[in-house]
């Protein structure tokens, strides 16, 4: 029986990336060492058609659902964490305002907004290469129950948006940047493209993490920064419509750490076969248990995931939500644990640079504390689930 996620037409695209990203994988170290953005690889995303490959196949893209998205960007991550983790924030932007806007269902009035602003979407994204960029940490993310400090200012032909946004993936080289920000006195979240060289437009700070360090996340500081009108991605309001309808929007980022997790095993399979000029170690007791349990991590993540994503759709029940938070916990903590079983497996000189394992547990130790749902806020909810009144 085949996996009713993995259709035909969704793993054409993931081989296409397959085809790809064993050179994403090649310079993957340089990018780590110099923590610099992984522009070559974007390249070749762009070459190959794939900054369009969640708009629809008639305005030039390649007709990728959210489905499709997690497939992609789990083999990408296989490949290059960091490559695949900034493209999450670019496809994020297309998932919104075409898929998962088509699944919310707009009124007329949404609708003719859609209509308006969405051409120039695709065609960005398709025959111009615009990348984008999808910043909304403040410390208080929208889904982790604090609210927006972006503050929008309505203006002839547009907005004046004020606001920080720290985290900022893609910082320095995103042309667009969607910021959410709200309207005062009006309660509707709004989703604003942020041109990159509108005036009142900053990037402050240095980027020299721990792991992820290609993704070039500073602060975006806006100071009045203009944005057209037509740079409204969403009508107003849903967003908000996203949050509770679709949640499943907040699992995106896990998707490339489920690729890291199968590129850590894939590593300390090669290294106990013996394919990494040292002899085999795969005839060694205690590593074969090593070995077995980063199986059993691995199979538990991704099944759990794609029991996910084969129910994922609007107004999801309980269940089904409870499922996603267990996902991310499943997956953010699973990679690190993975990551420090491979280098106990694999010995002392898995933790020598360049080797990948070292640079794996780094990027890994990151995924737990990404908002919206972190591990901490995941936890939070399933601790409280079903045992108040409360929604």
């Amino acid at each position: 029986m085949v996996d009713p996620i993995q259709t035909t037409a969704r793993m054409e695209l993931v081989e296409q990336i397959a085809a790809i990203a064993p050179r994403f994988s090649q310079r993957a170290a340089q990018y780590d060492h110099e923590a610099s953005f992984p522009t070559e690889n974007w390249k070749e995303l762009a070459n190959n058609g794939f900054l369009g490959l969640c708009a629809p196949v008639e305005a030039g893209g390649l007709g990728g659902d959210f489905v499709a998205y997690a497939l992609v960007s789990e083999e990408l991550g296989r490949h290059c964490p960091t490559t695949a983790l900034t493209f999450n924030m670019h496809t994020a932007t297309a998932l919104l305002a075409g898929w998962i806007a088509d699944q919310l269902g707009m009124d007329d009035e949404q609708q003719a907004h859609l209509d308006r602003v969405r051409p120039q979407l695709w065609a960005g994204m398709c025959h111009q290469h615009t990348i984008h960029s999808q910043p909304f940490s403040e410390g208080r993310t929208p889904g982790s129950g604090q609210p927006i400090g972006t503050t929008a200012v309505p203006v002839d032909g547009g907005f004046r948006v004020t606001g920080k946004k720290i985290f900022a993936s893609l910082s320095g080289i995103a042309d667009v940047h969607n910021v959410v920000a709200l309207v005062e006195d009006d309660p509707r979240v709004r989703l604003l493209g942020v041109p990159a060289d509108s005036d009142g437009v900053e990037i402050q700070g240095e980027w020299d993490p721990l792991g992820m360090r290609g993704t070039d996340s500073r602060d975006l500081v806006l100071v009045d920064a203009f944005v057209p009108e037509d740079n409204e991605v969403l009508p107003p309001g849903v967003f908000d419509a996203m949050v509770s309808r679709f949640p499943y929007f907040y699992m995106t980022l896990s998707f490339t750490y489920l690729g890291l997790m199968r590129a850590i095993l894939d590593l300390t399979g090669e290294y106990l076969r013996g394919e990494h000029g040292v002899a085999s170690r795969r005839d060694n007791h205690v590593k074969q248990a090593g070995w077995a349990e980063m199986q059993m991590i691995y199979d538990k993540a991704q099944s759990l995931m794609y029991r996910v994503l084969s129910e994922a759709s609007v107004d999801p029940t309980k269940p089904a939500l409870r499922r996603a938070w267990s996902t991310m916990v499943a997956v953010m903590e699973g990679a690190p644990e993975m990551a420090s079983l491979a280098i106990r497996v694999c010995g002392g000189r898995s933790m020598l640079r360049p080797n990948k394992l070292e640079q794996h547990y780094r990027d890994a130790r990151c995924g737990a504390t990404m908002l919206p749902w972190s591990v901490e806020v995941c936890l939070d909810r399933l601790g409280r689930y079903d045992l108040y009144n409360d929604k």
